[in-house]
């Protein structure tokens, strides 16, 4: 068995989840106040087919798909999200409107360790936003956070493999 972590032998514990960045497009400062992002998923379809003499149905591999993303945050007056939002669909005196330059944009992800430093990085491709909620549910007997959220359907992410583990302090 392996270490499980090359670089920092004396690193027993795996990353946390609370550390992560979120940026959209070229873009080089993260999107604000990004609170929570939904797991990268993929899957497989399984092709059965059967062999002319074989009792066993054999098993192939058919098309990949990815589930889309969603990332919620905390309502403030940066606009990154209802802008994207908006580039899918917006009414215009009453007229629906949709912006297919501004439609998808790549998007990266980055998990930090404790330090703030880059550990795992992927690139989520062709992003668009199918779903939008710019106001949760208001209530004036609770005591929480206005949230807002977005849906990310997209055509596939990779991780960056050329991100290498980074020496701690």
């Amino acid at each position: 068995m392996g270490k499980p972590f090359t670089v920092n032998i004396n690193r027993y514990d795996p990353y946390k989840t609370y550390r992560f960045l979120v940026y959209f497009g070229t873009s080089t400062s993260p999107v604000a106040a990004v609170s929570k992002v939904g797991g990268l998923k993929r899957s497989s379809d399984v092709i059965e087919y059967k062999e002319g003499g074989n009792p066993v149905i054999l098993k192939g591999l058919g098309r990949t798909k990815y589930d889309a993303i969603t990332l919620e945050r905390g309502l403030t007056q940066d606009q990154d999200f209802v802008e994207w939002a908006n580039a899918s669909q917006v009414l215009d005196k009453g007229s629906p409107k949709t912006s297919l330059k501004n439609l998808r944009r790549e998007v990266r992800i980055d998990l930090l360790n404790e330090e703030g430093q880059p550990v795992w990085r992927f690139f989520v491709h062709r992003c668009w936003v199918s779903e939008y909620q710019a106001l949760p549910d208001l209530d004036a007997g609770a005591n929480a956070i206005a949230l807002e959220h977005i849906k990310l359907e997209n055509e596939g992410w990779e991780q960056d493999t050329s991100l290498a583990e980074p020496t701690e302090q």
